[in-house]
């Protein structure tokens, strides 16, 4: 059996959206992890087996943990095909599986990110063909497990997924609707807010419910990862399944659940209520939620609280809307309405803040997939 190069320095390293970087070094540093360094989108971290399968359940902030394989220079995809046919990919799948490859190239004479996936897949496959005449299959959607290709100033890294899959998928969405949040990104502003458990939280625009779902999630200790059933490491050829049985039990014995929540959502549409209602009964405690059907102007919030919300924009208000009007509007309501409490408001596309009327007390670059939208706190005095 080989040895690979996450065994040898106890090296991993996380991929994260743009802006979660040092909310996520403080997360990690908190669940073990040591060495964080901060990169192009993530973080590179050091941490033993018990700290990778406490980071992979228990990161609200982080899309996907890798385990380094191989670095190597690779100036072309001859090599980088030579090379990964040598790796003992043996030790981490057998024809009967199935895996997928993603990759990423930038500033390298390997210019093409598909064209060098598809060369790291073929070096896989052969060397499988070369030991038995069998293969494994290539399944893009739910594999048995991912392996990662980064090419950047012409040096590989080919490494493991050991998450098996974007964290961002918590499994509590059951029902949906069109643009909706991202789960780590509604992770990340609700931890933003400093919100504490015991006042008021209230999304106004809750549509399906992500931001009600991961604040629920926070205030009851519920790991991120507590409904999925598999992880990439569990392919490592040193994973140790009574440790992680260990490292499940502790984390899920911090889960305390509210027979009543301080957690409020609404939407004018009763479609998103029923979404909302949907997902978050998939959570322990999640039926406690209050949810009502309602325009976000007849809530009248009298004691100080914690606002949150993702406003619609473009995609979700559709074609012909007065957008300048709608925010217009929001910021009137906060303003008349909501004196004494916090405002955590995401916009989309950042250039509808100049529509709201209010000053920020300040903001945050935060991706939501493609949009490089903003966090803005307005302080209701």
């Amino acid at each position: 059996m080989s040895t690979f190069q996450y065994q040898q320095y106890a090296q991993h390293f996380a991929q994260l959206a743009p802006g979660m970087g040092e909310l996520a070094q403080a997360e990690f540093q908190q669940l073990g992890a040591t060495n964080c360094k901060q990169a192009y989108r993530g973080m590179h971290f050091s941490g033993n087996h018990e700290v990778l399968y406490r980071i992979n359940y228990m990161s609200r902030l982080a899309t996907r943990i890798l385990a380094p394989l191989i670095t190597f220079d690779c100036h072309s995809t001859k090599y980088l095909y030579k090379t990964a046919r040598q790796i003992n990919w043996h030790d981490l799948l057998n024809v009967r599986g199935s895996f997928a490859v993603f990759a990423q190239v930038s500033n390298s004479q390997i210019r093409h990110s598909q064209y060098a996936a598809l060369k790291l897949k073929d070096a896989i496959v052969d060397h499988f063909r070369d030991r038995s005449g069998k293969r494994p299959n290539v399944d893009t959607r739910d594999p048995d497990i991912w392996f990662n290709l980064h090419i950047e100033n012409n040096r590989a890294v080919i490494s493991l997924d050991t998450s098996g899959g974007s964290l961002h998928k918590r499994g509590y969405r059951k029902s949906g609707l069109d643009a909706p949040m991202q789960e780590t990104l509604a992770a990340a502003i609700v931890l933003l807010t400093n919100w504490n458990g015991e006042q008021p939280f209230i999304d106004n625009m809750c549509g399906s419910g992500t931001l009600l779902a991961e604040a629920h999630m926070q205030s009851c200790g519920i790991p991120p990862a507590y409904l999925r059933e598999r992880f990439g490491f569990e392919r490592l050829p040193d994973f140790d399944p009574a440790l992680w049985r260990k490292v499940r039990k502790e984390c899920n014995s911090d889960i305390r659940t509210h027979e009543q929540s301080a957690i409020f959502g609404s939407d004018v549409h009763p479609g998103a209520i029923a979404a909302s209602r949907n997902n978050l009964n998939v959570l322990p405690g999640g039926h406690h939620i209050d949810l009502q059907v309602m325009d976000y102007q007849q809530r009248k919030i009298d004691a100080p609280s914690i606002i949150v919300c993702n406003p619609p924009y473009g995609i979700r208000l559709g074609k012909g809307t007065d957008l300048a009007s709608f925010y217009r509007q929001l910021g009137d309501y906060l303003k008349q309405r909501c004196s004494g409490s916090k405002a955590f408001i995401y916009f989309g596309d950042r250039k509808n803040m100049k529509f709201i009327g209010l000053r920020p007390s300040w903001k945050k670059a935060l991706m939501n997939g493609g949009l490089d939208g903003r966090l803005a706190l307005y302080e209701l005095y």
